[in-house]
């Protein structure tokens, strides 16, 4: 197992890691739109959405994967009835590649963010 360090994604704001490596497989902590210092993302779904992403983008890449090899998203969202506008961010980033998702509206996310992302993906 190899743990997932990157300066380009936020730090932990708990006791666990950005992500992990077993075997072939990189399973993402969730990503909040927090930038890579620790600040939080100003605006509405769509620019933390944005944010989000880049999170994870950094993180993939850290762990030797890319959103191309994602295997499996699961997004929580604060509000479902911004699902569409989610959408919208989200299929920038997935557009040809459709990895399996679950959608979960949630009462709270940490540091009251309105969208958290969390992935699985194949080691290249």
């Amino acid at each position: 197992m190899n743990i997932v360090q990157t300066s380009n994604a936020p730090a932990a704001i708990g006791p666990y890691s950005q992500g992990v490596v077993v075997n072939n497989l990189f399973y993402s902590s969730g990503q909040i739109p927090l930038t890579p210092e620790g600040v939080m993302v100003e605006g509405d779904i769509q620019a933390q959405t944005h944010q989000v992403f880049k999170n994870l983008k950094a993180v993939l890449e850290a762990a030797g994967a890319s959103l191309e090899t994602v295997v499996k998203a699961t997004v929580f969202i604060k509000n479902m009835d911004e699902f569409a506008q989610l959408n919208e961010v989200y299929a920038e980033y997935f557009n040809e590649h459709k990895p399996a998702r679950s959608t979960v509206e949630v009462a709270r996310l940490p540091k009251d963010a309105l969208v958290e992302i969390e992935v699985v993906a194949l080691v290249k």
